[in-house]
């Protein structure tokens, strides 16, 4: 098996309204959409005829915990259980554990400053890792209260080095992480009014027209 550990491999859009959401996005990105019909019924962003990320309605009973729309990342690991065990005792919660037909097994993890990232085993191996082209999710951003504590959860939980860091005066430090020499993202203390939280960005052809 490939060295995947550590990989951000899929994307979801938990929302209010699937239908509205899909409109949103695509009129963001060059995203087309299409439905799996495989043992549940499941929509998905496609770039192409390739699937780039799931859209699914948020559950009631997360609703029901304050928990607004949101998009989550899902982290490639060999062993979710492993992978469970070993945030836990690096101070993690687990929100959820699910086994999905033909697709894999997901753990829903809130690392110990509160930002919610999926550890993902899946059942098939992933497309080999590319560049990002326009369509793609290209950077992966942590805004934490203590990014040098946060980058140790999950340097442990997920393999990820240090690579450069650059001193943005006032804001601090942003530090850079990635796998095998590969920039995946950066990880920040946040600002007073965001709570911590991952931020996926996705690349488009004119961020100015795009907002």
């Amino acid at each position: 098996m490939s060295d995947n550990r550590g990989r951000f491999t899929w994307y979801e859009l938990m929302t209010n309204d699937v239908d509205a959401g899909i409109d949103f996005y695509q009129k963001l990105t060059n995203w087309g959409h299409t439905s799996w019909e495989g043992p549940v019924h499941y929509k998905m962003f496609t770039l192409g005829e390739a699937p780039v990320a799931g859209v699914m309605a948020l559950p009631d009973e997360v609703k029901a915990q304050g928990v607004p729309p949101h998009w989550l990342g899902y982290v490639h690991t060999p062993d979710v259980d492993a992978t469970v065990a070993q945030a836990q005792e690096l101070g993690a919660t687990i929100h959820a554990r699910i086994d999905l037909p033909e697709v894999g097994r997901v753990a829903v993890i809130a690392d110990p400053q509160g930002a919610a990232i999926a550890a993902f085993q899946p059942e098939n191996e992933p497309m080999p890792e590319a560049d990002p082209v326009p369509g793609m999710f290209s950077w992966h951003e942590l805004m934490t209260d203590d990014y040098e504590a946060a980058f140790e959860f999950y340097s442990a939980l997920f393999g990820w080095e240090k690579m450069e860091a650059m001193d943005m005066g006032e804001m601090g430090i942003y530090q850079m992480f990635g796998r095998n020499g590969r920039q995946l993202g950066g990880m920040m203390n946040r600002p007073a009014e965001v709570p911590s939280c991952w931020a996926y960005y996705a690349m488009v052809e004119d961020v100015d027209a795009a907002a």
